[in-house]
């Protein structure tokens, strides 16, 4: 159908979209959908999601830092069992307060604005670390990057959820999990062959074509008109979706959406089921992810793999699951828009679950002095070995933090940070988003400060057999809380959420 086809269907008043039968409402949007070009938005998602490779990279820039400052030569950059759980887990504390921070930087700068603040403190912090002479600028560094983390990870996926549409939006709202696990990836795999000063220095180089980019991309149309410049919130919606194409519509739903949300909210309105159902979701998911462990497991991949002696090098294991985590994250991406969101969380906490409790269960009943004596008789000549397939017994902890990672990266790890973006009300969008950043990341900083102590304390079985009971409480906060937004409009999943009529969701 052409676009002159298509018009005179069209009303040019704010609440449009509502006159329409609900079959022909649904006939238009899928031809709307087919009807446009999404190289540009892809751009200008590529532009923003570089960040969360930055975010990535620094997250676990201690994994191979750690075991190489343990043994550093000089005093001053030493680390030891009270400092190395300091430079794991400030990291976190910063990026809670990245997340506080965004609260207000999202309403005041605007989204993008906001994604490239965020590069000030990042290139700091990388500099702070390269040239580190002292432990205070080491954590002065972990701090800066995981501030920047922290302001990135509450902007960019409300960034690409307000800029994208129902087609793709799953797709490209799994970008952020996809580039974060590439950034680390690429982290694990510089660690083979760069010294701990470089990759700083490396991370350098994504924050820098972040902003470059940046400044060529358009602000996202619902921030614009929220601030009442509606020429160039048309002219943004104009850019991504193509200028030949019948955007109008969609311009009017969002202009209808953004006009019933003008005002600031107010202490009274949080009583209101619209605002504090998506919010305690929203947060929830937050909490929840990351009291699953996967930020500790992370942080600390290679002290746990070198705990464990599994048979390779546990720089090369880190970097396998790295790679197996990336493909997770990529299958995720692709099914999000097919299969939905709640069946990828259902098999990403069930798959949690078991990696955990199998890792517990393994460093419970297998003893450390036998996992050593294995490991170490793999190096052996092939014609010692006792024809018995014990030598295989170390490959569980490597099988299963990697099934872990993999069940992470298919649900609980991109789709909380699509579904806080998608559900959260656009009144609220800002600041609720910068709230669940800041819950999330008080979170883990408080597991990766203790994890190290508790290992010492009780073993390393405990804290694996506590993330398994968390992602049991995973499967039923899904079941019971989390609502299904798969192919549905901002607009559509705010109605659910004022009237409560799931059939706005059907």
């Amino acid at each position: 159908m052409e676009r002159g086809d298509r018009e005179p269907l069209v009303r040019k008043n704010s609440s449009s979209y509502r006159t329409f039968p609900e079959d022909t409402a649904r006939r238009l949007d899928k031809e709307y959908l087919r009807s446009l070009h999404n190289k540009r938005l892809y751009l200008a998602v590529f532009a923003a999601v570089l960040g969360n490779f930055s975010f990535g990279f620094a997250l676990v820039y201690p994994s191979p830092v750690i075991p190489a400052l343990e043994a550093h030569p000089s005093p001053a950059l030493r680390l030891d069992q009270h400092t190395a759980p300091w430079f794991g887990s400030v990291f976190t504390l910063g990026a809670a307060a990245g997340g506080l921070s965004t609260m207000l930087l999202n309403d005041c700068l605007g989204r993008k604005l906001s994604i490239m603040f965020s590069a000030l403190p990042s290139a700091l912090g990388y500099a702070l670390l390269a040239g580190a002479q002292g432990l205070w600028m080491l954590l002065l560094g972990r701090v800066l990057t995981g501030y920047a983390g922290g302001v990135t990870s509450a902007s960019i996926p409300v960034y690409i959820s307000e800029i994208s549409h129902p087609g793709v939006r799953g797709m490209l709202g799994a970008c952020p999990q996809i580039m974060a696990v590439l950034g680390s990836l690429v982290l694990y795999a510089l660690g083979l062959v760069l010294d701990w000063r470089w990759l700083a220095v490396a991370g350098e180089v994504p924050v820098l074509a972040m902003v470059f980019l940046l400044c060529f991309m358009p602000n996202s149309p619902r921030f614009l008109l929220s601030q009442g410049r509606e020429e160039e919130a048309l002219g943004s919606l104009c850019w991504l979706r193509g200028e030949d194409t019948d955007y109008s519509r969609e311009y009017e739903q969002i202009k209808d959406s953004v006009r019933k949300q003008s005002r600031r909210v107010s202490c009274a309105e949080l009583k209101d089921p619209f605002l504090y159902k998506p919010i305690l979701i929203a947060g929830g998911m937050r909490f929840l992810q990351q009291l699953s462990g996967v930020t500790c497991i992370l942080v600390y991949l290679q002290p746990i793999f070198k705990k464990t002696s599994v048979i390779l090098k546990p720089q090369y294991d880190a970097a396998l699951v790295g790679l197996v985590r990336l493909s997770a994250v990529a299958i995720a991406a692709v099914s999000m828009d097919k299969a939905g969101r709640k069946i990828l969380l259902f098999v990403s906490a069930g798959v949690m679950l078991v990696s955990n409790l199998t890792m517990g269960l393994y460093i419970h009943f297998v003893p450390a002095s036998h996992n050593c004596t294995v490991a170490n008789r793999t190096l052996l000549s092939s014609a010692n070995l006792p024809a018995e397939p014990t030598n295989y017994i170390t490959l569980i902890p490597l099988l299963a933090t990697m099934f872990f990672i993999m069940g992470y990266a298919m649900g609980w790890g991109p789709i909380t940070w699509l579904l806080m973006s998608e559900i959260l009300p656009l009144k609220a969008r800002g600041v609720a988003s910068g709230l669940c950043v800041v819950v999330s990341w008080l979170t883990a900083f408080t597991l990766t400060q203790f994890f190290l102590p508790v290992v010492n304390a009780f073993g390393l079985e405990v804290p694996f057999l506590f993330f398994a009971v968390i992602s049991a409480g995973n499967i039923l906060f899904t079941g019971c809380c989390v609502p299904e937004t798969k192919g549905r409009s901002l607009e559509q999943i705010e109605a659910f959420f004022r009237t409560g009529r799931r059939s706005f969701l059907r």
